[in-house]
């Protein structure tokens, strides 16, 4: 292939979903130059990938976007309490077509090498279809969604029906009528789309490994008088948003359920549970994740929900988890999935104890039955949070691979910067806070821009993490997840931990600490004037 030189830029950014989005407005605000490279034919990111049936946010729609424009988000239509996957695509259209921002983009580019020289402290950077571009930085907003985890189970490629991975979904419809589906995974993105499939397939089974505490969405219609009040609350919703602990619009609880009866812990958890969604854990009692008693009153609470809502008691107790506590696994929103499984046409198969042994030209086979299906659907989750960039052939200082380096220990500081990678910025990199994406987004963006600002005023061109600050970074994130509960679940093996992954070294690869306290982290770090950086001057000429 012919390798073709494009003009060299102040900055190349791969991707072009919120992450990419907010850079390009940034670098703008700098002056500064860049090459945005996005795999897609549009801008979406993870939502330009993950367009399978049911797909929609958790987090609520008018928290699910951008704070920087406040005009576009007092002129959106929020429709629904959570956004559809296309309604993200529309917004994320629509922000991209009022800058201007398609122009910066080359589309349906697929970066696949990035090559730090030490010499000149520039970034070299090729994609699949032969181009190649120098810049001083690198910024990347892959997400922590971006590549997909399908097992290799034996046989996959002699299944004559039709397959499908959730993260790859066709453009075109599917159409499940009057076919014999199989559903392998009952993670958040399972969940959507079996609630969507079972009430058109012929039949429909599902094979879980683990159940989960799904928590009732409540999704509803916004109506023209809702929308009107939250155009008038636009201050007051974005505070209480990078207020949060997870960077939702909600107050905190300010309420300890281990100071409480046993009584008021369940008067308090079915309020939590009939205001849906994230409520239940974070507007009902602030220790949920941190007391045993509050979080164990708190897992029974949604198990004795799933054996009333579910009619076969079999069924049920295969739909309770019993082997993590809520948040030990990262728990999904739902509408009416455990009611999906009252339906004549739906069954529910654990492959636990009996776990899948192959795929077959029919169906597929257990250790103690053979299944035969018409359509396959892999909703087997992600390499995530550090699988995007591993998987982009990135070469730092002394020719060591990004890949290398985070399966040894996945640290950034600030979840931004990794030692021994000059000059490279990762949005949403490893370490970053665990909370609701956009307002981290926003967050990091900004920290990023202070950096080169920073950057550029002291004429450095090489900025890198310390070896120290990144160890401090990773220590503080490894101290507060032992001061939760959260590791009870790691049997069970939680994305964002790493441990989905056969072969993956499970670490600490999330700021657990909250939204707002990494805000506080990072703007001491930029008051005192970025100490765990070092910023390195054009030599001076002879």
């Amino acid at each position: 292939m012919t390798t073709r030189t494009l003009p060299e830029v102040d900055a190349v950014v791969v991707g072009a979903g919120f992450a990419g989005l907010r850079t390009i407005h940034l670098l703008r605000e700098l002056g500064l130059s860049m090459q945005v490279f996005e795999a897609g034919d549009d801008v979406g990111g993870t939502w330009y990938w993950n367009r399978y049936p049911g797909a929609r946010t958790d987090t609520e729609s008018w928290a699910y976007c951008f704070s920087f424009d406040r005009e576009l988000w007092q002129q959106w239509d929020f429709r629904e309490r959570y956004t559809a996957q296309g309604e993200v695509l529309e917004y994320l259209g629509a922000v991209a077509d009022k800058h201007d921002m398609r122009k910066e983009i080359r589309f349906s580019t697929r970066v696949n090498g990035a090559f730090f020289d030490e010499e000149t402290s520039r970034w070299t950077v090729t994609t699949e279809d032969g181009l190649e571009v120098t810049s001083r930085w690198l910024i990347t907003g892959l997400g922590w969604l971006g590549i997909a985890y399908k097992p290799p189970l034996p046989g996959a490629e002699t299944f004559k029906g039709e397959a499908y991975v959730t993260s790859q979904w066709p453009k075109d419809p599917v159409d499940f009528t009057g076919k014999r589906v199989a559903v392998i995974g009952t993670g958040a993105t399972g969940i959507q789309v079996i609630q969507e499939i079972g009430q058109v397939a012929e039949h429909l089974t599902v094979f879980q490994r683990t159940p989960n505490y799904a928590l009732p969405g409540r999704n509803h219609a916004l109506g023209p008088q809702q929308q009107l009040a939250l155009r008038r609350d636009f201050e007051n919703q974005w505070e209480k948003t990078f207020n949060h602990v997870f960077g939702f619009p909600m107050a905190p609880a300010n309420r300890l359920g281990s100071e409480v009866s046993d009584d008021e812990l369940q008067r308090v958890l079915e309020a939590g549970w009939e205001a849906g969604g994230f409520h239940y854990i974070f507007e009902t009692f602030d220790d949920m994740l941190v007391d045993q008693r509050v979080n164990d009153a708190a897992s029974e609470f949604v198990r004795r929900k799933i054996r009333a809502i579910v009619n076969d008691p079999e069924t049920a107790e295969l739909l309770c988890p019993t082997t993590h506590p809520i948040g030990g696994k990262r728990p999904p929103l739902c509408n009416f999935y455990y009611e999906t499984f009252n339906r004549p046409n739906v069954k529910l198969v654990s492959v636990r104890e009996d776990p899948i042994q192959e795929i077959t030209p029919a169906g597929l086979r257990t250790g103690s039955a053979e299944y035969e299906f018409d359509v396959i659907i892999y909703a087997t989750g992600f390499d995530a949070i550090t699988g995007p960039l591993a998987g982009m052939n990135v070469h730092g200082v002394g020719d060591r691979t990004i890949a290398a380096q985070w399966a040894d220990d996945a640290k950034a500081l600030l979840g931004l910067a990794s030692p021994g990678f000059p000059n490279l910025f990762a949005v949403l990199g490893p370490q970053a806070p665990f909370a609701s994406h956009p307002p981290v987004i926003e967050t990091q963006v900004e920290v990023i821009g202070k950096l080169l600002q920073r950057a550029i005023e002291a004429g450095a061109e090489r900025v890198e993490a310390t070896e120290e600050a990144a160890q401090a970074w990773s220590d503080q994130c490894d101290a507060i997840l032992a001061a939760t509960l959260l590791p009870q679940g790691m049997g069970d093996r939680p994305w964002f931990l790493g441990a989905n992954v056969p072969g993956k070294k499970p670490s600490t690869l999330c700021y657990l600490g909250g939204l707002a306290a990494y805000r506080a982290a990072a703007d001491n770090e930029v008051a005192a004037g970025f100490p765990g950086f070092t910023f390195t001057k054009s030599p001076v000429p002879a």
